[in-house]
């Protein structure tokens, strides 16, 4: 009898795999396609590797230790030796800026070494970056995305920058819509899933989010502190800016009222919440909002990357000026004080998410894309 075909095997190279919303995604997709691909994951950041607890069981992956470093000086020798480590593999994919020199790697030896095609994952950009790109990352990214086969980008914002600033053609360029199972996040949430209680008459503005600066959630808590004492905040996930945010709220008078509970099971806590907020400098298409949407949240939010499109119109009163941290405390004020509007809003939400962001058509889409790039099904 012949031997069974082995799955196609897929590197990733990541910028950071702590969870977020490009690294949900990612662990989404390789549990939906479960046995039917290989799995090599690989962080610019190595500590890095949270997300791997939302990846199942029976999925075939792989962490290896000994992958040349994403970090450092492009040198050709540096650029080499990262090539040379995606030898062996069916389909390379890269996230973000943080892999750009595994990108770089890929266009420089790829021809000479055999390597599989690429395709490279765009989700949005960092602190440094919030605010207007810079010159010679673009460049960069320009020359790097040249050898690439595919670019996968999840919002309008980015397909712009993709084409008309990294000039990536009509062909090589796809938009894939963030998705997410609808049905888990409609179903009632679990109280025991957060290491804090909800008290009698308590409600709670929520969020999920990598505690990263760019995320701005010391400004979330500066802007909770228009909300009145029955409502307490709670930012779950982890990262560098905890000590920040636990100081503003120390500042604002509310460390009793702020709460930080590390990484969750998104789907067994966002129903928890009363109000979602999002307060980033950056964003492009945030899985988090969505996975609001579903439960039925209002959202407030700043008026960042496709959140203008991604509400309907009931939340659409909601979104606030980039960076306005006094409109975003009005924003939620103005939902903590108005019952109607949070049920019109999140009743909105929810039949929007469910009609337009499931994760069914976002994993054929993708499914799609890298059979294409590697030329053959899984």
């Amino acid at each position: 009898m012949a031997a069974a075909a082995q799955p196609p095997r897929v590197l990733h190279c990541h910028s950071t795999f702590s969870p977020g919303g490009k690294e949900v995604r990612c662990a989404r997709l390789m549990n939906g396609w479960g046995g039917r691909l290989s799995h090599t994951i690989v962080s610019a950041e190595p500590a890095a590797l949270g997300a791997a607890a939302l990846i199942a069981a029976d999925v075939p992956v792989a962490y290896p230790v000994d992958f040349p470093p994403l970090k450092g000086r492009p040198t050709p020798a540096r650029l080499l030796r990262i090539a040379r480590a995606m030898r062996g593999f069916d389909l390379v994919c890269t996230y973000n800026w943080g892999a750009m020199d595994a990108v770089m790697a890929h266009r420089l030896f790829a021809r000479a070494l055999g390597l599989a095609p690429l395709i490279h994952h765009e989700d949005g950009f960092n602190e440094d970056e919030a605010a207007g790109l810079k010159r010679s990352r673009n460049l960069y990214r320009r020359a790097a995305l040249g050898g690439g086969a595919r670019l996968i980008v999840p919002s309008q914002v980015l397909e712009s920058i993709a084409r008309d600033v990294w000039h990536q053609p009509p062909a090589r360029l796809h938009r894939i819509a963030n998705g997410i199972d609808t049905a888990a996040f409609a179903a009632p949430a679990d109280p025991h899933a957060l290491p804090i209680r909800k008290g009698p008459g308590t409600r709670w503005v929520g969020t999920l989010a990598g505690l990263r600066a760019v995320k701005r959630l010391p400004d979330l808590v500066a802007a909770f502190a228009q909300m009145p004492p029955e409502w307490e905040l709670v930012i779950c996930g982890e990262g560098p800016e905890r000590a920040a945010i636990l100081a503003a709220a120390q500042a604002c008078g509310l460390s009793g009222r702020v709460h930080l509970p590390g990484n969750v099971d998104p789907a067994r806590v966002v129903g928890l919440f009363d109000i979602f907020a999002l307060s980033s400098a950056s964003e492009q298409f945030p899985l988090s909002v969505v996975e609001a949407m579903a439960a039925g949240l209002p959202v407030a939010a700043p008026d960042v990357g496709d959140i203008r499109t991604i509400l309907p119109q009931p939340n659409a009163a909601l979104i606030t000026p980039a960076g306005d941290v006094e409109k975003l405390g009005a924003s939620l004020a103005r939902l903590a004080s108005d019952a109607e509007l949070r049920a019109r809003a999140g009743a909105a939400n929810r039949d929007r998410a469910r009609s337009q962001f499931d994760s069914a058509a976002m994993r054929a889409a993708y499914e799609a894309v890298y059979a294409g790039a590697m030329g053959r099904g899984f």
